[in-house]
């Protein structure tokens, strides 16, 4: 401990962090020692398993007694074989599994993947044996109990990442690597830390060399050298340790580290270096000791996008029918508020470097674009975007339609055409195109989209570094269920506005 405590202290990288190398203290208004909640981090993963466990059960027992009143109780003992069969899938599909609560699409497919299990079961037991009393089960229970398994796990979602925000059921981590792939790391998880990850301190591979640029926003601990890596668990209490990148220790270092870990109950995190391929993509093969991870070639056309398409026809096409009147308001607004008419259309760039027309519905003064030079020098965008939080050619319902994104509506007829979809990158202009370097061109591999990361991480707050790195992470690895979240973080960013201007 005292040696951690020196190397801390001694080397220059530091200057700043004595929160927390203090003689066991901390200065005065700063938060509380993380050590001293991750000391309950298991408890309070096994509570919360507990919890889910429990709530589903519950869930299962009351689907599956809504038709046992219906149809009496001689059929009980298909109701215990249904509620068991239920319960056991569950479990053997890992749905309570604390891991993946609260991060991603996980948990919801596992509980979708269990229950669709149970049901191909039962029916089959069905089939083969003939128990009819299984068939009104599966028709009204599993639907109804997977409507409200769903539900529920929403419900403790949200309290889980309430519980997060609060600083409590995090699990405490140190980074270790070089310094630039700390820096990568550390930053990411602390923009969005879906699993609730919190860095507790930072360890640099060697005692030589560069420094960690941008180790954190808070004050964080900085050592140096493998060898204080496990005196650093003990003191701040970590629950994993994460090896950003490679490290020149070589595999074998990762194998032994593994197994002193394995007496403290760390757990030992990989962070990969392809920092733009999702989980979907790569799938770990083991081969005689050698794993072996296999990342699939993106696709940009085929089944997949036929079903997306055939979803931005019916959304967009259903969305223009039952918002018209809304829509037809709107535009009245728009043209009661400032001469001009509703709908501005401009040049956008779609797939494969088409462009096309896109519609919107007009936010500024009709000579706008005309007065675009003389504002130039206010830019607060960055790259090739012009942006101004206070812009005067907004008109006063152009800023309210903006602040809720309704100007994007009139789009729906852009996605109903085939020019975007639901759910893509953002569409640029041709002078933005044009200023593309090399990977950049990657976003034109797919339509448009009238929503998509870009839109739900923070729009024009993003530096343009950001926003491409978002746009061309949806592009490699785009999914229908990622279509579906992104769908449903933009209703809620609709609702609560960030870096809507």
């Amino acid at each position: 401990m005292t040696q951690t405590r020196e190397h801390v202290k001694a080397h220059p990288a530091v200057a700043g962090f004595n929160r927390w190398t203090g003689p066991g203290i901390l200065e005065a208004g700063t938060p509380e020692d993380p050590g001293t909640k991750a000391r309950t981090s298991g408890e309070w993963r096994r509570r919360y398993q507990l919890n889910l466990l429990a709530s589903d059960g519950l869930v299962i027992m009351a689907s599956v007694l809504l038709v046992l009143f219906m149809d009496g109780t001689d059929t009980w003992p298909a109701a215990l074989a249904v509620a068991s069969s239920w319960i056991l899938l569950l479990s053997l599909f890992r749905a309570h599994c604390p891991r993946y609560a609260g991060v991603g699409a996980t948990e919801y497919k596992r509980i979708i993947d269990a229950t669709a299990a149970t049901a191909g079961w039962l029916a089959v037991v069905d089939i083969a044996f003939g128990f009819q009393a299984l068939r009104d089960f599966l028709v009204l229970s599993l639907p109804l109990g997977a409507a409200l398994l769903l539900a529920t796990r929403w419900v403790w979602r949200h309290r889980l990442l309430t519980t997060h925000a609060e600083g409590q059921a995090l699990f405490n981590v140190l980074v270790v690597g070089q310094p630039a792939d700390i820096a990568y790391v550390v930053t990411q998880l602390e923009k969005k830390s879906g699993p609730a990850y919190r860095v507790v301190g930072v360890v640099l591979e060697h005692e030589e060399g560069p420094e960690v640029s941008r180790p954190g926003r808070g004050r964080l601990p900085v050592l140096r050298g493998l060898s204080t890596l496990e005196a650093a668990i003990q003191r701040y209490s970590a629950d994993a340790v994460i090896v950003a990148g490679q490290l020149d220790a070589g595999s074998s270092y990762i194998t032994q580290l593994g197994w002193r870990l394995e007496r403290t109950g760390t757990e030992l995190i990989l962070a990969s270096s392809l920092t733009n391929v999702a989980g979907p993509r790569i799938h770990v093969r083991p081969f005689e000791g050698l794993p072996l991870m296999h990342v699939e070639t993106p696709t940009f056309d085929g089944g997949k996008f036929a079903v997306k398409r055939a979803l931005d026809v019916v959304a967009s096409g259903l969305g223009l029918l039952v918002l018209a009147p809304v829509l037809a308001a709107v535009a009245l607004l728009i043209v009661l508020d400032s001469p001009g008419g509703p709908v501005f259309r401009q040049q956008r760039v779609g797939r494969d470097g088409r462009t096309f027309t896109m519609y919107k519905f007009r936010t500024m003064c009709t000579d706008a674009e005309r007065e675009l030079e003389r504002l130039a020098h206010l830019n607060e965008g960055s790259g090739p975007l012009f942006k101004l939080r206070h812009d005067p050619r907004i008109t006063r319902v152009g800023a309210w339609l903006r602040k809720f994104s309704l100007d994007e509506f009139p789009q729906l007829l852009n996605v109903l055409r085939g020019d975007m979809s639901l759910v893509g990158p953002r569409p640029p202009l041709p002078q933005e195109v044009e200023s593309y370097d090399g990977h950049e061109h990657r976003r034109l591999l797919t339509k448009p989209g009238l929503t998509g990361l870009w839109q739900v991480s923070g729009r024009s707050d993003l530096d343009w570094e950001e926003s491409v790195r978002l746009d061309l992470y949806y592009v490699e690895n785009w999914s229908l269920t990622g279509d579906l979240q992104i769908l449903w973080r933009t209703v809620k960013v609709v609702l609560k506005p960030v870096g809507a201007y």
